[in-house]
């Protein structure tokens, strides 16, 4: 890597080795690339690494000059190591613990996340409870099909960017002037972040109550040069009105006083088009969306009024989302085996999941569903949401089946678990089943399905559930009738 490029960028404050801690993680992979691809050392270790779980992506970081080492506390090893944690990593864990004995410099991953961002010429910053992953991933293609030639930074792979040898592709480096990444506000992190162009799709409660919310998310938006917001969104168009900020973008699905509104909706099970018109200018352009579900849509609209405070015009950004082509794990096919459809998605707050049922219930057939909550805090938090949301969304034939929350180590106040969501769901008069574990889920999921069902596998933080949606459409297609 030539030094000029490194030079151009100039966006780290840390110039020696870097040393990620749960480098497979869905935020920590791509910045990891991003920082070796600048031209810096990188190593990490991981927990999934050291049981033997996805080794793919492990061979792709090591294809990519990346070390890796077990999480053990061996890959520290020198003073200038930079460790990066992301928040979810204890003080106990034997790397922390190396980095300190070595006085090892550390960062949380959202303030090394935080430099890339504030110091790029043009930084677009994608923030909201639903859809972060999927509006990045259409900015960066818009972006990129128009020889933008963007840096991106997302929590989820997107298809558009994955070839033979760059299957993970949730990070794009780009010699260009704009950095695109999606920003969280689960962990308060997203007050570090200084965009010139903020999008705030939706604030609903997923892991702080709605008042923090409401203050991260003003924040947020009012550091920005332009801020792009949903109005269909009840808390952001609240928001809006409230900030009444001079450089806002707003867009709507049903408000044709915002800034881009659409017309002329046709829907299918497999895409949708529309007319976006764009306020200022009256200008026209129609649009053909490769994914369906309304809050794609909304994405999409997102999307192209980032790319318009770019720069772009209407015609380029909308010719250019055309040709995108989706998100791994956010409604994604597995296939079809004995006409039943194995579908894999990343739903787990109440918004989410319900965004996924809705476009679901626009196919034919009874709905089979897994959902593996991502952990017993957010059980607790979102408990009465995530009931009311099944009761209301789940059709009278569908069937909901839980294992218990996804656990990866540390400590954790085990008492509420799956069964209290499952019992509140089936007091509502719909069927809901928590099992042991998830090889029971995957049983029983088997058993029921018959020729027309959608079986839907739902849950965020464990990459193994792709796996698990994998042998649950293998046995289904073993399957006698």
């Amino acid at each position: 890597m030539s030094d000029s490029k490194t030079l151009a960028h100039h966006t780290l404050d840390h110039q020696g080795p870097y040393f990620f801690c749960g480098i497979g993680g869905s935020g920590m992979l791509p910045l990891a690339l991003i920082v070796k691809a600048r031209g810096y050392d990188v190593e990490g270790s991981d927990r999934s690494l050291d049981a033997g779980r996805t080794a793919a992506k492990f061979d792709f970081l090591k294809a990519r000059g990346i070390g890796l080492h077990a999480q053990d506390g061996s890959g520290l090893t020198k003073a200038s190591q930079l460790l990066v944690t992301s928040a979810a990593v204890e003080d106990t864990v034997p790397d922390v613990i190396a980095a300190r004995a070595l006085g090892c410099p550390e960062v949380k991953r959202p303030q090394l996340l935080a430099q890339l961002v504030n110091s790029a010429k043009v930084s677009i910053a994608v923030g909201g409870t639903s859809g972060k992953s999927t509006t990045t991933g259409m900015i960066a293609w818009i972006l990129y099909a128009t020889r933008r030639d963007p840096t991106v930074m997302n929590g989820a792979v997107m298809k558009n960017f994955v070839a033979g040898d760059f299957p993970f592709a949730s990070a794009v480096v780009g010699e260009g002037d704009i950095f695109v990444s999606e920003v969280d506000e689960s962990d308060g992190s997203i007050a570090l972040y200084n965009p010139t162009i903020a999008v705030l799709n939706n604030i609903a409660l997923d892991h702080k109550s709605m008042d923090e919310l409401r203050r991260l998310f003003t924040d947020f938006v009012s550091k920005a040069q332009v801020a792009v917001l949903n109005l269909d969104n009840d808390e952001t168009r609240g928001l809006h009105e409230a900030l009444n900020l001079p450089n806002a973008l707003t867009y709507s699905l049903t408000n044709a006083d915002a800034d881009f509104s659409i017309s002329d909706l046709i829907t299918q099970p497999d895409g949708q088009s529309c007319i976006v018109t764009e306020k200022s200018t009256g200008e026209r352009q129609r649009i053909c969306l490769q994914t369906p579900g309304r809050h794609n849509l909304s994405n999409g609209l997102a999307a192209i009024a980032a790319a318009r405070a770019c720069g772009l015009s209407l015609r380029e950004a909308t010719m250019a989302l055309m040709n995108f082509v989706g998100i791994r794990r956010r409604l994604e096919v597995v296939g079809t085996a004995k006409d039943i459809t194995v579908i894999d998605d990343f739903g787990h707050n109440p918004d989410k999941i319900a965004a996924t049922l809705a476009t679901l219930h626009t196919f034919p057939g009874r709905l089979l569903v897994m959902w593996q909550p991502h952990g017993y805090g957010p059980i607790r938090q979102m408990k009465d949401q995530l009931i009311e949301m099944f009761a209301r969304d789940l059709a009278a034939k569908d069937i909901l089946l839980m294992p218990e929350p996804a656990y990866f180590g540390g400590t954790v106040d085990k008492s509420m678990g799956s069964n209290i969501i499952a019992e509140g769901v089936t007091a509502a008069g719909k069927q809901a089943y928590a099992l042991e574990d998830r090889p029971a889920c995957g049983d029983r999921l088997v058993a029921l399905a018959q020729p027309g069902d959608l079986i839907v596998i739902m849950g965020a933080r464990d990459d193994t559930l792709s796996e698990f949606a994998a042998d649950v459409l293998k046995r289904v297609g073993e399957k006698e009738f």
